[in-house]
């Protein structure tokens, strides 16, 4: 097969998740599309030619292929109907590719040995967790980035300078956070698409290895631990000033008492 011209292929997370249903029904007036077990194909054609391929996978990301960035720009638009939990930014990640004798990818360019819609999914996968972990590498940085004073107070003054409620509410965000990844983890597993095509799990596996999904979710993890430490810590800080102010709440009643009876001896002996 000889190499053909080199086109652009586009992935972005751009929420949480996406209407599968309603979005696979609103996609129906575009053109050919099918479902992959929760994964929407559209094809799009121009002029009886087949103009690129779009995959829509319900944790939020989307890959194209073949089209222009201004193009894209309306199909992340048409999107945001179907959107849930949008991300404040889309992420994205810029790829070219063009088709030759075998499938790589190498410096950002990928080459596909056919113009199979099963091939391109198969890539796809492992593109759409990419850029979804990336997305999840900037929650988890942003959340330690926030909290990395904490433990290096705690280390020099022997306490976190800050308000039962600023514990609080900085527990509650890490809660959220680390709870928004624990559950969307599955998602960085092999899909359940290749139970049904195996013979296509190496094109998954090799574009997974070039973008390095096993390495970055095991950093990911790592992380998520040392967040989760720094939880038990603001817990455990939390607990100490609860249990300080009782006893200064104790201290004073004691005190409080003490000087009534004094009072009281005091006018009696008056």
């Amino acid at each position: 097969m000889g190499y053909s011209e080199t086109m652009r292929c586009s992935c972005y997370c751009t929420a949480s998740s996406y209407d599968i249903t309603r979005l696979f029904q609103s996609l129906q007036r575009l053109g050919s599309n099918q479902l992959f077990r929760d994964v929407i194909h559209v094809q799009i054609k121009e002029e009886k030619r087949i103009k690129g391929d779009l995959f829509y996978f319900p944790y939020g990301s989307i890959v194209c292929w073949g089209f222009t960035e201004e193009e894209e720009k309306e199909i992340l638009h048409s999107l945001k109907e179907f959107e849930k939990e949008p991300n404040t930014k889309a992420e994205l990640d810029e790829f070219t590719f063009t088709y030759g004798d075998s499938m790589t990818i190498e410096e950002d360019e990928i080459c596909l040995h056919n113009k199979s819609t099963l091939t391109k999914l198969a890539v796809s996968h492992g593109l759409a967790q990419s850029v979804k972990l990336t997305t999840f590498e900037e929650l988890i940085q942003k959340t330690i980035d926030h909290t990395k004073q904490l433990p290096s107070d705690l280390a020099k003054k022997g306490k976190i300078s800050l308000s039962r409620r600023e514990i609080s509410r900085t527990m509650g965000e890490i809660f959220i956070e680390r709870n928004f990844i624990n559950l969307h983890s599955e998602i960085l597993d092999t899909p359940e698409f290749f139970w049904d095509y195996p013979e296509l799990e190496p094109y998954y596996r090799r574009t997974a290895h070039y973008l390095d999904v096993n390495k970055r979710v095991e950093i990911l993890n790592k992380r998520l631990n040392v967040v989760h430490e720094l939880f038990e810590i603001l817990s455990s800080e939390l607990n100490h000033q609860h249990s300080s102010r009782l006893e200064v709440t104790i201290i004073l009643l004691i005190l409080i008492e003490v000087t009534l009876a004094l009072l009281r001896d005091l006018f009696h002996l008056i």
